[in-house]
């Protein structure tokens, strides 16, 4: 095995298991910065001992076992005095006998206990979006802060801030490393779901950049979601936002052209969908709908928005569509959810379904939302609209104001070439 490849690999194992010793450690010593920089020290250990000694058969376990006692030598040492010193360290010296007492017995896991823990902690409220994104994906996803910052299109250093202010803020709320209940849990879990999804969108619709795509944040958040699934098995929203990223992940090979540019939704081949993606996306729209009609509760957000996607999903060509299905579940979403974005969806599927006329009057009734007033898609959805009405001079404005608001190279490019296409008539 090359240098490259033995480098590769324990990037990867980091990856897997960074996260769960983080939020072993985490539960233990009270204190996330901590348990990062322990963890850290860890995986040091790793690069200096694995390539004499070679790979564990267990790696992470490895990493567990060394973590802990790099824990057990800080309260020792005295570098720790501000906290309980005894029952840490007996907690960290149990931590290897609780999951193989769990094993052994057939009960929860603790360690996936202390997983899930860690995923509300990062997706905390009190901060702000664009830190719980940070936060997530440096704890959950095990990403440098580099690759944050690569992906995000930031500096470094502003990652580096956002990250370590996080990491304060909820060191002075005295946050507790708790899942909440009740009540509290389901609006908690509205903001672990937000920031999935929020990483998921970051990679599906780049908002910045010469990308189109950016399939690895994709990839990191199915790979959350999938998690997510694992520990909450019985949230029927959970269940819904990774049905709405596998069907969506499904169209991904099919959304760029050769040179990278866009491909939009309509002129798709959809022969290139991952029917593999869209027959896990259907499963678990199914398993979400399943539970939401045990608890006699209506379909979610994200559930919604999944079966809207199933609709693309099932149509073996554009035409076959059901566009009727699409503006009504759309409508549910709006009535769920109001938000002038939603309804600018709508007026699309109104469009496709009743014509462009109809659509464009439901456009006409969110044009002058605050929230639309720098979103480039308004535009966009106008100058479609307007150039199926024959209007070519109108829709070429729209779409060259389009291509004005956005950030990212790939569509300003795409909008530009629609707009030059507009005749005037």
């Amino acid at each position: 095995m090359t240098d490259h490849e033995f480098n590769r690999r324990i990037d990867a194992i980091w990856r897997m298991e960074s996260a769960r010793v983080i939020a072993t450690l985490a539960r233990m010593l009270r204190d996330i910065g901590l348990a990062e920089d322990i963890a850290q020290d860890a995986l040091i250990s790793a690069l200096e001992k694995w390539p004499a000694d070679g790979i564990p058969d267990k790696p992470g376990a490895w990493l567990m076992t060394t973590a802990r006692r790099k824990a057990i030598d800080r309260i020792r040492h005295g570098q720790m005095a501000e906290l309980k010193h005894v029952q840490i360290a007996h907690e960290l010296e149990d931590v290897q006998q609780e999951r193989f007492d769990a094993e052994q017995a057939g009960l929860d896991d603790p360690i996936g206990d202390d997983l899930l823990r860690l995923v509300f902690v990062a997706c905390h409220p009190l901060l702000s979006p664009e830190a719980r994104v940070a936060l997530t994906l440096r704890l959950l996803g095990g990403l440098s802060t580099a690759e944050i910052a690569r992906a995000f299109l930031a500096q470094e250093p502003t990652i580096a801030q956002r990250i370590v202010r996080a990491k304060r803020s909820l060191a002075e709320a005295d946050v507790a490393f708790e899942v909440p209940r009740g009540q509290a849990l389901q609006q908690r879990l509205a903001s672990v779901l937000e920031v999935i999804y929020l990483i998921f969108n970051e990679g599906y619709s780049a908002t910045a950049g010469d990308d189109w795509l950016r399939p690895a944040l994709c990839e990191e958040a199915l790979r959350l979601g999938r998690i997510l699934v694992g520990l909450m098995p019985a949230e029927d929203e959970v269940h819904g936002l990774v049905a709405l990223m596998e069907i969506q992940a499904s169209r991904s090979h099919a959304r760029t052209a050769a040179d990278g540019s866009p491909v939009l939704l309509l002129e798709q081949d959809r022969s290139r969908w991952d029917r593999l993606l869209v027959r896990r996306g259907l499963a678990a729209l199914e398993q979400a709908e399943r539970i939401a009609t045990a608890r006699g509760i209506e379909r979610g957000p994200y559930a919604l928005q999944a079966a809207i996607a199933a609709c693309h999903a099932r149509a073996v060509t554009a035409q076959d569509t059901d566009w009727g299905a699409i503006a009504a579940l759309y409508a549910d979403l709006a009535r769920q959810v109001p938000s002038p974005v939603v309804e600018l969806n709508r007026a699309v599927a109104i469009a496709m379904h009743a014509g462009p006329e109809a659509g464009l009057a439901h456009a006409e009734t969110i044009a002058g939302a605050p929230a639309l007033k720098h979103y480039h898609l308004l535009p966009s959805v106008r100058g479609d609209l307007l150039f199926l009405l024959g209007r070519h001079a109108e829709a070429r404005e729209e779409f060259r104001r389009a291509a004005t608001l956005t950030r990212n190279e790939r569509e300003r490019t795409l909008l530009l070439e629609r707009a030059s296409r507009c005749t005037p008539s």
